[in-house]
């Protein structure tokens, strides 16, 4: 077991890592350890209804200790690292005053960061600028028009982010890279962070992510998209670009074989998590870093 020098009552246990590379059971470990609660820092299992596909905490996992923010939003929400860090601090002060440790778990780098080393200074976007964004066909192209220095920092495919550029643009009449060299604001400066992150071999990784996957068509996820797809959410909405979400829709709308969808993913995953992998071992710092998948 994981050994951590001695916790203060302001201290933060942050466990990041790829996908597959066991974060969550050594969340609860870590949680069962240190008399902590687990708040989720995954920008996919806030998504309601998809349990299976997110990999989100069982009932089993949820009953050993308390987890938050995991399926707060319905899919039609399109959730963003502001929302989520306004949540995760409440939350993190609220498990203080019950004189317990946060034990904050995910894959989510952008998450994991702004928690830790703050956010930009920019003020909140009024909901009808949001909405005018959201009516424009092409906010990429809109971009390079109206702030073309905000819009070369960003991909193109990256749809939430060009889309908050828009709004901030739009908003604030700044561009996100004036926005982006202002000094960083951190939402909880209090915090005492006790940082952990896995970061397993590629080949480790490949094979944990193929074998969840085979799992988890085993057990309900090609049921959760057709319930995800019978919604008729746009494609550009998060929850629609979940791991193995777009894949097996394009089974379901006759586009190819099952099996041509579940290699697809798998591929897919693989990929996601060796991009994952890169960003923790290059920007994260971490007390303690763990070289293979965590097993319990």
């Amino acid at each position: 077991m994981i050994e951590l020098a001695e916790l203060k009552s302001n201290s933060v246990i942050v466990v990041g890592g790829p996908t597959a590379s066991g974060k969550s059971d050594l969340a609860i470990d870590l949680a069962l350890r240190y008399n902590g609660e687990i708040v989720n820092a995954d920008s996919m299992q806030i998504y309601d209804g998809t349990p299976i596909i997110s990999a989100a905490p069982t009932k089993d996992d949820k009953a050993k200790v308390p987890h938050h923010l995991f399926e707060i939003y319905h899919p039609s929400k399109n959730g963003t690292v502001v929302d989520w860090l306004n949540l995760a601090v409440i939350k993190i002060r609220e498990i203080w005053k019950r004189k317990k440790i946060p034990v904050v778990v995910g894959g989510t780098g952008m998450y994991i960061d702004n928690l830790i080393n703050g956010t930009t200074p920019i003020p909140e976007i009024a909901q009808k600028i949001k909405e005018h964004v959201a009516m424009i066909a092409n906010v990429y192209e809109w971009l390079l028009q109206h702030d073309e220095l905000g819009a070369k920092m960003l991909n193109a495919k990256d749809t939430t982010r060009v889309r908050r550029a828009a709004e901030i643009f739009l908003g604030t009449g700044k561009s996100i890279a004036e926005w982006y060299n202002k000094p960083m604001i951190k939402q909880l400066p209090e915090a005492d962070f006790r940082v952990i992150k896995l970061l397993p071999s590629v080949e480790e990784l490949d094979e944990r992510c193929f074998l969840r996957f085979d799992k988890m068509m085993k057990i309900g996820a090609l049921d959760e998209v057709r319930w995800l797809d019978g919604l008729n959410l746009p494609d550009n909405l998060p929850a629609m670009k979940m791991l193995g979400v777009p894949e097996l829709r394009k089974f379901l709308h006759n586009e190819c074989s099952l099996s041509e969808a579940v290699e697809l993913a798998k591929l897919h995953t693989r990929q996601y998590a060796k991009r994952q992998r890169t960003w923790f071992r290059n920007k994260l710092k971490a007390e303690i870093e763990i070289n293979c998948c965590y097993k319990k």
